[in-house]
């Protein structure tokens, strides 16, 4: 589907100026409309995504971060952003003849080695940016996540959990609310499931749909705690959080985590100094009760919640991307032209280049 320019500034809040864009068209995925899925296609066609291989040639280089792990990477030096392996390894799988593989989390990282045999030669931890004005905490519990039609984000679990509390001890939770916010496609079957729980149960539950950032900005800032259940009870690891952007933005408003205890969260979440993590909904609860009954450790904890979260912002991200691609500046400024021997014989891929950045990746202050 064609898109502008102006469009992907306004969406990622990004200065694109300087910027260039080209449509490359892929006939091959019409059949499907305007979903261009991979997994489609198979070793008896040929690969529709040649054409977007032929347009890396041109350029010094090709960053892959789509995850369309069909293309192959003919330019002299190319970067695949992996957010999770979501496909297997089939005849036109490139992924190997890439000079950098990067991946979101060591969570990643663990799974990549394990359904693609690869190394990755860092993790570049996203960048988060939803800090806003400071509010007045309210007794609000907040979850922020996609009413995913499978279900997958855990917001039925939150609200039965939310409702225990409550029956538990309606003193301590007299004044407080759960609010789930998160985004729906239409005709949503599981987000009317919702609804009804909302509705019919005893604990004031609030659901708000594709609300704009500015809301969900004020919700994280307003809430104290935040909820995240995602993984809960599965056993397949990409329905688990990958990274957790949004407790990162949570914390980023000193709305204090407790989050489930898998995927990336381990990664962002320090138990007992940055918030909590569970493993069973008896423990988000005892957690969350725990947490209410002290205001003075919640309190503590939030600023502590709000220091952890300092390391995966813009800022930071930037800085270590900045520095990845002068270094690399400077290796390719100086490399030496092969020999045309060496390439002709295999001895050295003409498509590559391997620069020393790859290697010192870890070394430059990527994320830990």
């Amino acid at each position: 589907r064609p898109v502008r320019l102006e469009q992907l500034e306004a969406w990622y809040k990004v200065d694109l100026t300087g910027c260039r864009q080209k449509l490359i068209p892929l006939p091959f995925f019409d059949r499907f409309g305007t979903w261009i899925d991979p997994n489609a296609v198979t070793t008896a066609d040929p690969n529709p995504f040649e054409a977007v291989a032929a347009e890396s040639r041109a350029f010094d280089v090709f960053i892959n971060v789509n995850m369309v792990t069909l293309i192959q990477p003919l330019s002299p030096f190319s970067l695949f952003l992996c957010h999770f392996p979501e496909s297997v390894r089939n005849g036109y799988f490139a992924v190997d003849d890439y000079s950098c593989l990067a991946v979101n989390s060591h969570y990643t990282a663990t799974w990549v080695r394990a359904l693609w045999g690869l190394e990755p030669a860092l993790v570049l931890y996203p960048p988060v940016e939803m800090t806003g004005p400071r509010l007045p905490k309210e007794n609000i519990i907040l979850s922020a996540a996609r009413f995913e039609t499978g279900g997958s984000k855990k917001q039925h679990e939150l609200i039965r959990a939310f409702a225990e509390l409550q029956a538990s001890d309606r003193e301590l939770f007299r004044d407080w609310r759960l609010v789930l916010v998160g985004g729906s496609l239409p005709e949503n079957p599981y987000l009317e499931r919702i609804r009804q729980l909302a509705r019919q149960s005893q604990a004031p539950v609030e659901v708000r749909v594709n609300v704009p950032a500015s809301e969900l900005q004020q919700w994280y800032a307003r809430a104290k705690i935040f909820w995240h259940a995602c993984g809960l009870g599965e056993t397949n690891p990409h329905l688990v959080e990958h990274f957790g952007m949004t407790t990162v933005e949570a914390m980023q408003n000193r709305c204090l985590p407790i989050v489930i205890n898998g995927g990336g969260q381990r990664e962002i979440v320090e138990p007992g100094e940055s918030g909590y993590r569970f493993d069973t909904l008896a423990e988000l609860c005892r957690y969350t009760r725990e947490t209410i009954a002290e205001p003075g450790r919640l309190a503590e904890m939030q600023e502590k919640a709000w220091a952890r979260a300092q390391a995966f912002t813009r800022e930071r991200f930037q800085q270590f991307v900045r520095g990845f691609f002068q270094q690399l500046e400077r290796d390719y400024r100086t490399l030496p032209v092969p020999d045309p021997r060496d390439i002709l014989t295999n001895q050295r891929r003409a498509n590559l280049f391997y620069s020393p950045v790859a290697r010192r990746a870890r070394a430059l202050g990527g994320a830990r």
